[in-house]
């Protein structure tokens, strides 16, 4: 829709809107008690009533005038920051004489400016699908990621540094490494649904899961050729896109290697512009590497908080570097260090499983107890065989194990 359509359905919706919010009363324009005949010879023979109903209507007719400027006014201003010059100077000198907006007018232009900005660039991304709502993705790791200071940490860090980028060299690339069910895939949908408006839904989003878009390593060309289409097509249609890859071992190296130049310094000036993409791989390969850090520290009397970056960076390049068959060692990603941070994910005690199966009672807006929590996490397996100490299924079957509890 043009600009200059939208003046004159801006000005019907207002008269239908003064229409359902007409006054009643024997001066309104929704009167009723007199016939269609009796109107017309009232107005003829110039009598009150006539004469009422007339200054009424023409009162109505110059409020609808007015209103429609306003609300053209308002939107313009808020969608193309245009006339907004003229809306400050009202309100430093007071309303105009005439119709202000009505709370319920001032509802359908909120809807009314999403929905053309759903269509246009005029939000402060650029893109309204893009919302990148750093602060909510902090609250929500703190409060809902459990045993994972290294994880909300580096993400947080990470992201942030990334969007405040006016100019970033390159896209950013985050690798997460850890056991099944440590929160990886939870992450992951976390920093979708607070970049982006419609979170995993978004068209500007992409996620892959290895063994179930690219099953047959037979057919390695063809899915070279499709990945790199998909990526190049979303970079165009957004101003920022994010791609997850999970189960990330279990992509072909050549695979890898294809979509490495999205990842890579930007150098092809005059080509699309791939710096604003996020690219997360998830993987279970470096879960044995953290587990075995996180259990010598326990063993040590140490705190699991204590364990550091550098401890754990170290020991993953070289587990990933391992001639072992995963897609990490067989490509250039490590040698040419396209992957920006390594994220590591501990793996969850006792008392982690325990705060899981809370957010699983109180996401149901369920009533739970001590002892329910206590009952959940002593379903699961803990691991190794003499210390008990850490969840073999993280949290993944904690909501299931809810369950359980239903009448």
């Amino acid at each position: 829709m043009g600009r200059s359509a939208l003046p004159r359905c801006l000005g019907l919706a207002c008269w239908l809107l003064l229409l359902l919010l007409g006054e009643g009363g024997s001066d309104g324009l929704g009167s009723r008690g007199k016939s269609r005949e009796e109107d017309q010879g009232a107005v003829a023979e110039g009598g009150p009533w006539g004469r009422v109903r007339y200054e009424a209507l023409k009162k109505r007719f110059g409020a609808v005038g007015a209103l429609s400027k306003q609300y053209w006014q308002s939107l313009a201003c808020r969608v193309w920051q245009g006339g907004c010059e003229e809306e400050q100077e009202e309100d430093e000198t007071g309303p105009r004489p005439g119709w202000s907006l009505p709370l319920v007018g001032q509802d359908y232009l909120e809807i009314l400016s999403a929905w053309y900005c759903s269509f246009g660039k005029c939000c402060e991304t650029g893109d309204c699908r893009v919302v990148n709502n750093i602060t909510g993705l902090e609250l929500d790791l703190s409060s809902q990621l459990h045993g994972q200071h290294l994880a909300k940490e580096v993400v947080i860090r990470a992201v942030r540094g990334f969007l405040q980028s006016p100019q970033p060299e390159k896209a950013l690339v985050l690798s997460f490494h850890g056991w099944s069910g440590t929160g990886k895939n939870f992450v992951a949908r976390m920093v979708a649904s607070h970049l982006y408006r419609d979170g995993l839904k978004s068209e500007c989003v992409r996620m892959f899961i290895s063994l179930f878009h690219f099953p047959h390593h037979k057919y390695v060309e063809s899915y070279k050729v499709q990945l790199k289409k998909q990526i190049s097509e979303t970079i165009q249609l957004c101003t920022q896109s994010l791609f997850i890859f999970d189960e990330a071992e279990k992509l072909h190296f050549g695979l890898l290697d294809a979509i490495k130049p999205f990842m890579a310094r930007y150098e092809n000036k005059g080509q699309v512009d791939y710096r604003r993409s996020i690219f997360l791989f998830l993987s279970n390969i470096g879960g044995n590497t953290i587990n075995e850090v996180a259990l010598d520290f326990w063993r040590a009397g140490r705190a699991r908080e204590e364990i550091s970056m550098e401890l754990l960076e170290q020991r993953l390049r070289l587990e990933l570097l391992e001639p072992t068959d995963n897609g990490y060692a067989r490509s250039h990603f490590l040698e040419e260090n396209v992957i920006d941070f390594f994220v590591p994910f501990l793996p969850l005690e006792y008392r982690h499983v325990k705060l899981c199966a809370r957010d699983a009672f109180l996401a149901r807006g369920l009533p739970y107890t001590e002892a329910a929590l206590d009952e959940v996490a002593q379903m699961m397996v803990f691991v190794p065989k003499e210390e008990k100490l850490f969840s073999a299924q993280g949290c993944k079957s904690v909501s299931q194990r809810i369950n359980y509890f239903l009448p």
